[in-house]
C-alpha cells in the first residue's frame, strides 16, 4: 500500500550476468538496495579487487546512484569500498561493479556468487552552471578546515 500520493519511479535493471540478482531492499524502511556478486573470490588482508555484479541499471536524469558499504561486513571483516561511495551517473549503462578491499590486517575474506556486497543509494541532484567569482559570501567558519569547529565535549 502506498503512503504518498508521489509518483511513483522505477528503477530499471538489466541482467548481464544469468547469476545476477535483482537489487532489492532489506526491509521496507531501507534506502539502501543492496548489490550481489556474481562471482567466488578472494580477498588477502590489505587487498582490493573489482567484483561484478552481473547488472546494468538505467538511473533516471536528476538523479544520481551511490555506491555503499554494507557496516555488516565491514564490522565482521574489516571489507569496505576503496572509493566510497562509488558514484553512478545516469548515463552510465555499464556493468555496476564494486571496488571492495579488505582492511583486516590478518585475516583473509571470500566471499560467493550471491552475497551481498554493497548497497545502491538513489539520490536526486541539482546541476549547477560552474563561474568564476571574485567574491565568495562571507560565512561564520570561513576557510576553516578539518578540525577547525573544535573538539565536541565528552
Amino acid at each position: 500500500m502506498r503512503l504518498t500520493d508521489e509518483p511513483m519511479t522505477e528503477l530499471n535493471f538489466q541482467r548481464l550476468h544469468q547469476l545476477a540478482l535483482l537489487p532489492q531492499r532489506a526491509t521496507s524502511g531501507d534506502a539502501g538496495y543492496d548489490l550481489h556478486s556474481v562471482e567466488n573470490f578472494s580477498l588477502a588482508p590489505g587487498e582490493r579487487k573489482l567484483i561484478a555484479t552481473g547488472l546494468a541499471v538505467e538511473i533516471p536524469l536528476g538523479m544520481a546512484g551511490l555506491v555503499l558499504p554494507r557496516s555488516g561486513l565491514a564490522l565482521k571483516s574489516g571489507i569496505s569500498l576503496v572509493n566510497a561511495p562509488g558514484l553512478i551517473d545516469s548515463g552510465y549503462r555499464g556493468e555496476l561493479k564494486v571496488l571492495l578491499i579488505n582492511t583486516d590486517q590478518t585475516t583473509p575474506f571470500v566471499g560467493s556468487e550471491g552475497d551481498r556486497i554493497a548497497q545502491l543509494l538513489i539520490v536526486k541532484h541539482e546541476t549547477l552552471e560552474p563561474q568564476w567569482s571574485e567574491n565568495l559570501q562571507k560565512t561564520e567558519r570561513g576557510s576553516g578546515g578539518f578540525g577547525s569547529t573544535g573538539v565536541s565535549p565528552a
